[in-house]
């Protein structure tokens, strides 16, 4: 009778009041975690201006972590929904089980990775002793520690896929506010704690995943009766049950992991171009360079993440009316997911383009302030013109996941990150001038909305067209 609901609902409540409804509470989850990759840098930078080009450099495996995690939430979930739906409470239990082993494999992985790679991980990207120390400590204790990520991944997902949406925002808001809590008091020594700098931005992440974790734990024992975690004890986890999860969810780990590797492509050239647009030393002018990369992309995030969320929202109405062959209504989503995410990004722009010296200085300190304003006002100005161009090619991007034609999205995005943006920098850099450097996301963002437009078109002509009215 719920599903009967949901599918009515789906199919007769109008479409911008069910986009809306819909999308909403996932922009809210999306921009609570966007605190996650931003409040450590607030804090750490005005510690040390060293430690805010090691956050940066550090960004890409932390990146891949994230990516991992919500990747194998994509395939539980993928099942768990299945399994609910056809009322099979054995498969539920066992899918249940297995998703909790596959992500604690996930975490015995990066527990290595901390261990034995953090070190020459920021090594290779770095030659300042100071740097390559303070992200090195900062990654072992995020990796070795990450069983709280994990477990948080794991339980909320458990929680979305029953639909107990709002108790995985609950614990969402949770961690995110005890690591703004802690990190100021870790960081910088306050209330009789010791002043640990990076270790300290580290441990408060951490703890608010942690306790961000148990309290999903709780949540699911104590509300989520769909889903029996006490009974789970009894079942051992079987080779089949976890392939099937990691089958569906490393497409969803190879294209978030993208966005990790041209992050660690640009840092690279950032590192190692000559730069002669400013007058700083060399390698001042790199890290600076560096960190204001690792600045954008955490603003950034707060203008993206909702439109993520409004992805979040559309793409089952838009499964939902392809399954229905309801094609007019699967293009109105469309269209009205298009506007909004188009004035999403605009107004990023203008803030952008108003205010980039004071978003900077969020992020400095007396050491680093000059040189920040100096040479990352251009910079945001220059990047953010691709944000509008974006809104299409993010909302294209999900419909075509929706339509089935998952490949086709990893490839425009595969297109234009590792083969367009990260080539265009590097030979933009030749120029010995880091200011044409930012031009590459423009460029990059020009020839993904070409390659959405064509790939659409085809999608009209041999699927959406097919679809009856």
């Amino acid at each position: 009778m719920a599903e009967m609901t949901k599918e009515n609902k789906m199919g007769t409540m109008p479409v911008n009041k069910l986009l809306i409804s819909m999308a909403v509470p996932m922009m809210v989850s999306m921009l609570v975690q966007a605190l996650y990759n931003i409040v450590d840098s607030i804090f750490v930078a005005k510690y040390s201006s060293d430690c805010t080009t090691a956050i940066a450099l550090v960004f890409p495996l932390q990146s891949l972590m994230i990516s991992c995690g919500a990747g194998l939430g994509v395939g539980m979930n993928a099942i768990l929904s299945r399994n609910l739906g056809a009322k099979d409470q054995d498969g539920v239990d066992r899918t249940a089980i297995n998703g909790i082993t596959v992500y604690l494999f996930c975490f015995l992985l990066f527990l290595l990775v901390g261990a034995f790679g953090a070190a020459p991980f920021m090594a290779s990207q770095n030659d300042k002793a100071t740097i390559v120390n303070e992200g090195t400590i900062y990654l072992k204790i995020v990796c070795m520690c990450s069983i709280g990520m994990y477990a948080q991944f794991c339980f909320e997902r458990m929680l979305q896929s029953t639909g107990k949406t709002v108790y995985s925002m609950i614990t969402q808001m949770v961690g995110a506010v005890i690591n703004i809590i802690l990190d100021p008091i870790m960081i910088f020594g306050l209330l009789g704690f010791p002043r640990l700098g990076m270790a300290g931005a580290a441990i408060a992440t951490v703890i608010g995943q942690c306790v961000a974790g148990t309290l999903s734990l709780v949540l699911n024992l104590k509300f989520n009766k769909e889903i029996n975690l006490k009974a789970i004890t009894h079942i051992r986890p079987d080779k089949k049950g976890m392939g099937n999860i990691l089958y569906i969810g490393v497409p969803s780990i190879l294209m978030g992991s993208i966005g990790s590797v041209m992050v660690l492509g640009i840092n690279a050239i950032l590192s190692h171009m000559q730069i002669l647009d400013t007058s700083l030393p060399m390698d001042e002018a790199r890290n600076t360079a560096v960190a204001i990369f690792g600045i954008y992309f955490k603003l950034q995030s707060f203008i993206f993440m909702p439109v993520f969320g409004l992805n979040n929202g559309m793409v089952p109405i838009v499964a939902f009316c392809y399954g229905a062959g309801k094609r007019k209504r699967m293009l109105q989503t469309v269209k009205l997911s298009i506007m909004y995410a188009f004035t999403l990004l605009l107004i990023g722009l203008i803030v952008f383009q108003l205010i980039p010296d004071k978003l900077l200085m969020l992020f400095a300190n007396e050491q680093n302030a000059e040189h920040l304003i100096q040479m990352g006002v251009p910079a945001l100005r220059i990047i953010s013109i691709h944000f509008p161009i974006a809104s299409f090619c993010i909302i294209s991007l999900s419909v075509f996941q929706a339509l089935g034609k998952g490949f086709l999205s990893m490839g425009v995005s595969f297109a234009r990150q590792l083969i367009v943006l990260v080539p265009v920098a590097f030979l933009l850099s030749l120029t010995q001038k880091v200011g044409n450097v930012w031009f590459a996301f423009v460029l990059a963002e020009c020839l993904s909305i070409t390659l959405c437009i064509i790939a659409f078109r085809y999608m009209n002509k041999t699927v959406i067209s097919k679809i009856p009215e």
